[in-house]
């Protein structure tokens, strides 16, 4: 069970904080990075779901996922370094990715084929969740760096990769299932 009792705690006033192991590291680090842009991700996913709390096929998708974002937080913040703790550090499982993937076939049944690039936007649902997607794809980039240079998961990798895939195949089933794409037309204002 997670307890917080204090929310200003003065100690990052230096520009350091602690990993969930407890250990200082730098506000600046590859680490804090990679889960500051999941936590962004969750954020903006919570957007979305105020245009989509009534849809009973992406809202229970997306709740699942913003769980899932604090596991994967979680997980980015307890670094392996190959020291027994007192607790089972929480990781993204192997079937957290399946259930993904599971859900971007489901989706994409719906949808018709891509014939060009989409532009962000639509319904107020798909375009929050591009924006969504952008973020997902940076955390990603965070945390492709960060593992190459430190232990991460490869789960942990797998799902910030196939979140980005969800949420751009979410954004297209919000457009009307695709009919209300916006697609990009190369070179239209030369």
């Amino acid at each position: 069970m997670v307890r917080i009792d204090k929310i200003v705690t003065k100690a990052g006033d230096g520009g350091q904080t602690r990993l969930a192991s407890g250990a200082p590291v730098s506000k600046a680090s590859l680490r804090v990075a990679a889960y500051g842009a999941v936590d962004e991700a969750n954020s903006a996913i919570g957007v979305v779901r105020l245009n989509t709390s009534a849809n009973v096929v992406l809202d229970p998708i997306l709740d699942r996922i913003q769980n899932d974002l604090f596991d994967l937080g979680a997980d980015l913040a307890t670094p392996d370094a190959g020291a027994k703790l007192d607790y089972e550090p929480l990781r993204i499982q192997e079937s957290q990715v399946l259930r993904l993937e599971r859900e971007i076939d489901a989706l994409n049944s719906d949808l018709s084929p891509l014939t060009s690039f989409i532009l962000p936007g639509g319904t107020p649902a798909a375009a929050h969740l591009h924006l969504a997607r952008a973020i997902a794809r940076r955390a990603e980039r965070d945390i492709v760096a960060l593992a190459a240079t430190e232990a991460v998961s490869p789960e942990a990798v797998k799902y910030a990769n196939r979140l980005s895939d969800l949420l751009f195949v979410a954004a297209r089933w919000a457009n009307d299932h695709g009919r209300g794409d916006l697609l990009w037309k190369p070179g239209a204002n030369r």
